[in-house]
């Protein structure tokens, strides 16, 4: 491959390595392409809506989840919306809030046979999925951080080396493609229990399931204290296959994104905004702003739209028409997918 001498030795790194991931269970847009995207609220006629609204399909649809909930319903709404789904899991109960697993107990194997259950679901039904396990780490107010929104350590079982350890336990079992034996190995090498099967069928192999594992937090802390930054959460390059962190407009630090964008640490892996949007006012220039910052970073392929549970939600967009008309405008350029390569299809 023959570059133009004024390409730098660190882009020509990053192109390389965007290349090879490519085909290594990543799901890349084409060259120059960007994934559209929207969050779930639990209905088709949600997605429609958002779809009418800005003129575009949005090839991905994020879905939350907590911890041990099933996706079959889910799996059907990916289908009626032929999307790229990106499944968010979460330890906190979606009513109460309270915490089913703590980063310790997955790490340990108290969650594994749900694990496993994810990998069987989209290896059976060969669709491919983003899988965004525990989101913003570094967010005081999710049950599995470390950190309290005073600035106090957790500790015990909530320590930032739980959090990496089960993150790196997710990303094994729910890849799969290996035999239980040699994930045992890869576990023991982690410092971690092998495999827990607990009531379910056990089988010598994982089968090899189309996940991509996206790891994201917020780009600075919060609170922003020391040990409580992205780097602290960093499970390691072998474990991710996305980097990806969300941005609003109430908390516009221009700075720390992209100070977390251009980390060492993650600067060959593709990038998206797993969550942004605006929050309380009309803000077109923000808005504006994020799909400029988008074009100027070629590593964000992808960008996923929040937008609340209802209308009295703050992120609720449509309380933000001039906000969603620049959205409208913006996402007319074919740069903007409007279907993913494999995408849930109808049966």
């Amino acid at each position: 491959m023959r570059f133009p001498a004024r390409l730098s030795l660190a882009t020509v790194v990053v192109v390389f390595a965007l290349a090879a991931v490519a085909d290594a269970g990543v799901f890349l847009p084409p060259k120059g392409k960007v994934y559209g995207g929207v969050s779930d609220n639990g209905t088709y006629r949600g997605f429609e809506n958002f779809s009418e609204a800005t003129g575009k399909h949005p090839a991905v649809l994020q879905t939350y989840h907590p911890w041990g909930n099933q996706l079959f319903l889910a799996y059907q709404r990916w289908q009626n919306t032929e999307v790229l789904p990106m499944l968010h899991i979460s330890t906190a109960d979606d009513e109460t809030r309270a915490e089913l697993i703590t980063p310790k107990e997955i790490a340990r194997g108290v969650g594994d046979p749900y694990l496993i259950e994810i990998n069987r679901f989209f290896s059976a039904r060969r669709q491919k999925a983003f899988i965004r396990p525990l989101g913003e780490p570094n967010r005081c107010l999710n049950p599995y951080t470390a950190f309290t929104c005073s600035g106090k350590r957790r500790g015990g079982e909530h320590k930032t080396i739980w959090y990496r350890r089960a993150f790196r336990r997710i990303a094994l079992i729910t890849r799969g493609g290996t035999t239980a034996g040699r994930i045992d190995r890869n576990l023991k090498k982690l410092q971690l229990p092998k495999l827990n099967w607990g009531s379910l069928t056990r089988s010598p192999k994982l089968p090899k399931a189309p996940v991509s594992i996206v790891w994201s937090t917020l780009p600075s802390g919060s609170p922003s204290v020391r040990g409580n930054h992205p780097v602290d959460y960093w499970p390691g390059s072998k474990y991710v296959d996305w980097v990806g962190t969300d941005f609003y407009s109430n908390y516009p630090y221009w700075r720390d994104l992209n100070r977390f964008v251009h980390n060492r640490r993650w600067r060959q892996k593709p990038v998206a905004l797993t969550e942004w949007g605006v929050v309380g006012a009309d803000d077109t220039r923000f808005a504006r702003r994020v799909f400029a910052w988008v074009k100027q970073q070629p590593r964000v392929r992808m960008m996923v739209y929040y937008r609340g549970f209802g209308t009295a939600d703050p992120y609720y967009p449509y309380n933000y028409p001039l906000t969603v008309k620049v959205i409208r405008n913006k996402l007319k350029s074919p740069r903007f997918l409007a279907f993913a390569h494999g995408y849930a299809r109808r049966r």
